[in-house]
């Protein structure tokens, strides 16, 4: 081939032509690389016909992100849903709990004193129970046990009768305690109501033994039936008696407990100074509760055999 027909290129192609073997000249002829065989093709999105609604490919991806995550909530378990649905009703009992503790009146209504004396009072009940229960296992223990068994019984049934007569007033006893001295103000006097209310008061923290004295040596045991009545110039008959204040109870039972019994808010110590009298608290290690009272004969009940 003669160098005439074609031009080095620096590729060794030879130099496109039109149908005559030259360069086209034309215009709008195409770039000869692109008639290459080695050049890519390139796609080219046709153009919709008039009228015709196109998608954008990214909308087209996102509407199939969409349906995959509608298919994966079709593929979920019912067990899952089930975990879903118990998880959501348990955080709303928790939240609703909480909500109602918040707003308990009671707890909210109560003072920190209250509280303090509340719980006191459950715990010295709690050891009481519990060593009443030590005690009772014991006395079993031993009333099983052949002749320890009989004399355990012996001394078991001695203990109890005392006990029955410490609390019928029938023997004298002794141990730690308080001294309750109530003194009118001015012209208020104590009034039996007032009396009755620091023996309750005294019984529901524990007391065991109690008397009260007047202020002319007249001393009365207190028992379950002992009742209060007032009498002239702020007298009060005790059981038929007749005390002159100023009165002194001694009791014998845990301190600490029933001093916080007569020191609660509205109690009776609040309740004498807001009458105009003084209530004097005094602790006792040994208090002595003396007075006896006269056994009652029994007239229509009888023991169960």
């Amino acid at each position: 081939m003669s160098g005439d027909e074609h031009t080095e290129t620096g590729t060794g192609w030879p130099e496109p032509t039109g149908p005559t073997g030259k360069p086209d000249p034309r215009p709008d002829a195409p770039d000869p690389d692109e008639l290459s065989p080695l050049a890519p093709e390139v796609e080219v999105d046709p153009e919709p016909p008039p009228g015709e609604t196109t998608l954008d490919r990214s909308t087209g991806r996102s509407f199939t992100s969409a349906l995959a995550l509608v298919g994966g909530w079709r593929r979920t378990s019912p067990a899952t849903v089930m975990i879903f649905v118990l998880l959501a009703l348990l955080g709303f009992t928790l939240v609703e709990q909480l909500r109602t503790t918040s707003t308990d009146p009671t707890t909210s209504a109560a003072r920190q004193e209250d509280l303090v004396r509340i719980l006191y009072d459950l715990n010295a009940q709690e050891d009481r129970l519990r060593q009443d229960i030590a005690a009772l296992e014991d006395s079993q223990r031993q009333l099983r046990s052949g002749e320890q068994g009989r004399q355990a019984a012996l001394e078991e049934a001695a203990r109890r009768a005392d006990e029955l007569g410490i609390l019928a007033g029938t023997l004298p006893a002794q141990g730690p305690g308080l001294v309750v001295r109530f003194e009118p103000g001015g012209a208020a006097a104590i009034s039996a109501i007032r009396m009755l209310d620091a023996v309750q008061e005294l019984r529901g923290a524990g007391a065991e033994a109690m008397q009260i004295s007047g202020g002319d040596r007249v001393t009365v045991r207190i028992v379950a039936s002992t009742y209060f009545l007032d009498g002239e110039n702020g007298s009060v008959f005790v059981d038929g008696r007749l005390l002159t204040g100023p009165y002194t109870i001694t009791v014998i039972g845990d301190p600490a407990t029933m001093r916080t019994a007569l020191n609660i808010p509205g109690g009776v110590v609040a309740t004498v100074d807001g009458d105009g009298g003084t209530v004097i608290v005094e602790d006792r290690e040994v208090a002595e509760v003396s007075a006896l009272h006269a056994p009652v004969e029994l007239e229509h009940a009888r023991p169960i055999t």
